[in-house]
């Protein structure tokens, strides 16, 4: 019995040293098992990026300037997405349009150890000085809709070390303006109430610009100026406002509202429908998912909107910065291209995902900054080395002033 015993404890001793190979180093220091699958991205993101890896760890941090909305959540899951599977920590942080925390939250950031920092938005003048000290620390930045120049002044020159992107401002508002005045179908200017809320606000002041030179080409003529109270009530408030105008337009004397942010749009919904108003039709700017289905429930109102993926938007800002983080050549701005989207072209199955079905020419993600071998790479180790992610089997809630960490 003990020499059965003896020989049986030989051969584990036997089987683990010698048979269970798969978890041996070889020579070169890789398992058995990362030599069949390829390096983590872990080894990866070291050999890519050890300035960011030297905690062992990539940490993003994105700051939404805006209110909690379909759009700032779509953003939100590009960034996030993309991200993860480029094996970065990602957290993510929304202010609803309040300058003030907005740069005390930057602060915080510089002085915690986050390596890369995305921002959307903000008014004119304030990105610049917050985001200086964060970008003379080494913090890679990208912005969105922010501008980091000194008071706005896009002639005074951009941090070093940032790339800004934007939406087209300038195509946005053309081809919105183009469409009403499509719809007016006169000879004589386009009748328009303008929604807008400023200055201050970039790309407002931006699509403003545009507006106030179709209206000195005699193409429009403003019958009202329709503002909110404050940026942050963008849609109960023009909601207020449109309401206590529209007794002073009779029905056939309006020909639309020009809407050039979609909470606008949806006040407007909201007034039109409660004074039971359907001869003026809406055209605006910015789409999502609630934006299409609410176009498609005022069909009749709620006529096109001018737009870029805002999912887009956050995939590539994230694939700008891990450039930046790798040391690639990136530019100091980039535009997103627009178009315009008419209701009569939508659906009930239509989708932010799957809007490139009956848009031929909306804009993709591929070939938008992911020429690089090293984030092929990084992407395949995060497939073949796969996880779960603590969000798996849940949406994951977006808390107004509130962090939600993504770890890959």
């Amino acid at each position: 019995m003990k020499l059965f015993a003896a020989c049986t404890l030989a051969a584990i001793i036997l089987f683990v040293s010698c048979g269970g190979n798969a978890g041996q180093t070889g020579a070169d220091g890789m398992s058995a098992a990362t030599r069949r699958r390829g390096p983590t991205a872990k080894k990866l993101l070291e050999r890519y990026m050890p300035a960011a890896m030297a905690d062992g760890i990539v940490k993003i941090a994105i700051v939404r300037n805006l209110a909690v909305s379909d759009h700032t959540r779509q953003f939100l899951e590009g960034c996030i997405a993309e991200g993860r599977s480029l094996g970065f920590t990602v957290d993510t942080f929304i202010i609803e349009d309040d300058n003030s925390r907005c740069r005390e939250l930057i602060g915080k950031i510089t002085a915690a150890d986050y390596d890369g920092l995305i921002i959307s938005h903000g008014d004119a003048g304030f990105p610049y000085d917050s985001l200086k000290r964060a970008a003379e620390k080494g913090i890679k930045i990208v912005t969105f809709d922010a501008l980091p120049f000194v008071d706005g002044d896009s002639g005074s020159g951009i941090i070093n070390g940032i790339t800004s992107t934007a939406q087209d401002d300038a195509r946005l508002a053309e081809i919105t303006l183009e469409e009403i005045i499509s719809l007016a179908g006169k000879e004589r200017p386009a009748r328009v109430i303008r929604v807008w809320f400023g200055p201050g606000i970039p790309p407002l002041d931006q699509r403003q610009t545009v507006y106030d030179r179709f209206v000195s080409q005699g193409k429009i003529q403003e019958l009202a100026l329709v503002s909110p109270r404050g940026f942050a009530f963008s849609r109960n408030g023009t909601r207020e406002t449109l309401a206590a105008v529209l007794p002073l337009f009779p029905e056939g004397t309006v020909d639309a509202i020009w809407a050039p942010y979609d909470e606008f749009a949806r006040g407007c919904v909201d007034a039109l429908k409660e004074a039971g108003r359907r001869d003026i039709k809406i055209v605006s700017i910015d789409i999502s998912n609630d934006d299409i289905r609410m176009m498609l429930d005022n069909a009749g109102i709620w006529v096109a909107a001018a737009a870029v993926d805002p999912g887009l938007i956050g995939i590539v800002d994230m694939r700008i910065l891990a450039a930046r983080l790798a040391g690639e050549a990136t530019p100091d701005a980039y535009t997103f291209g627009a178009r315009i989207v008419r209701t009569a072209s939508l659906n009930n199955s239509v989708t932010m995902a799957n809007i490139g079905l009956t848009e031929s020419d909306w804009v993709r993600e591929q070939g938008l900054f992911d020429n690089y071998q090293w984030m092929t790479e990084l992407k395949t180790a995060g497939k073949k080395h796969l996880r779960l992610s603590p969000f798996a089997d849940s949406d994951p809630q977006i808390a107004g002033n509130g962090v939600m960490r993504n770890a890959p």
